[in-house]
């Protein structure tokens, strides 16, 4: 089935914990409500917060033709899931055979034998156990059948649709990044390994760094955007670009940021984070190389004016 593992300290749960469970792609504003109204009995109950997750995405193993672009990855949404209260967040890898367990033997298994759930809280679209058969009235019977309290939380609406991970993959793809930055309280971001590319940013006078990207990640639409760069720790306002170059008959798409006006900077084989605050321009093909720097500059000043 394998192993479970854990971000923040694994805690002691013989005496009970209460359980916010979902995948959280995202951990987005429906999300943190989720956290919230389970911290909230946490507190109550003096016992610790565990924020039970999935990995991969179930949809990667039941029907990977139309497994999503993934929001954030695992380490980041451990992250973010611990930064909205959760004290201890654990990530349960989804195999076919973990897809297998009957409803009765996940409630067993997960959240009775291995997380001493005293209370658990979930959205109210929160589906488990085989063919997603369990549903949440499912869930609250095998609760008072066995000693936990089961909290639905209603979905988290922003006009006329709920919050949810395909709204925003939908608003982030299609480059409405301030629509994406208001359902996850935050810019969207991606993370990888800084990798050589062509040195051709160099060469121009703007170095980048060229991300290599898990499969499935969520990239915005080819364009150019202002936002940050973050590595070790250190976060400089960038100038982000994604697409081929087509001013170099590029074919491989990529993601490579150039942190304003650092030449000096050394990220070769370092872990990247790059947040997307605001789309500038569709990505272009310029008849020479001199039109190309004079809109990279213009590009510039106005990433430098959003991100000050």
């Amino acid at each position: 089935m394998g192993i479970p593992f854990w971000f923040g300290k694994q805690p002691a749960v013989e005496q009970g914990a209460v359980i916010a469970m979902g995948v959280f792609d995202g951990v987005h504003l429906g999300h943190r409500q989720i956290i919230a109204a389970a911290k909230k009995k946490a507190e109550e109950l003096d016992l610790s917060l565990i924020a039970l997750t999935f990995d991969p995405h179930p949809t990667a193993v039941l029907a990977p033709d139309r497994q999503p672009a993934m929001l954030t990855t695992v380490s980041y949404r451990a992250e973010l899931l611990l930064d909205a209260g959760a004290d201890a967040v654990v990530v349960w890898p989804f195999t076919k055979e973990f897809a297998s367990y009957l409803p009765e033997r996940f409630v067993d298994e997960i959240l009775i034998q291995a997380l001493s759930a005293k209370a658990v809280f979930v959205g109210e679209n929160f589906t488990y156990g085989h063919k997603a058969s369990g549903s949440v009235d499912q869930l609250g019977r095998d609760g008072v059948a066995k000693g936990f309290e089961v909290e639905v939380i209603p979905l988290l609406t922003g006009g006329m649709e709920p919050f949810s991970s395909t709204l925003i993959r939908s608003a982030i793809v299609s480059g409405d990044l301030q629509r994406a930055w208001q359902l996850l309280a935050r810019p969207h971001c991606v993370e990888g390994l800084v990798i050589h590319g062509d040195a051709r940013g160099r060469q121009l006078g703007y170095p980048t760094a060229n991300l290599s990207l898990l499969p499935h990640t969520c990239i915005p639409g080819d364009g150019v955007y202002a936002g940050w760069l973050t590595v070790a720790g250190e976060r400089w306002p960038a100038a982000i670009s994604v697409g081929t170059n087509p001013t170099f008959d590029g074919i491989e798409r990529r993601v490579e940021a150039y942190a304003l006006d650092r030449e000096d900077l050394a990220l070769y084989d370092q872990v990247a984070r790059v947040d997307f605050g605001w789309r500038l321009r569709e990505t272009l093909k310029f008849a020479s190389v001199d039109d190309l720097l004079v809109q990279m500059a213009k590009d510039c000043d106005r990433a430098r004016e959003l991100t000050r």
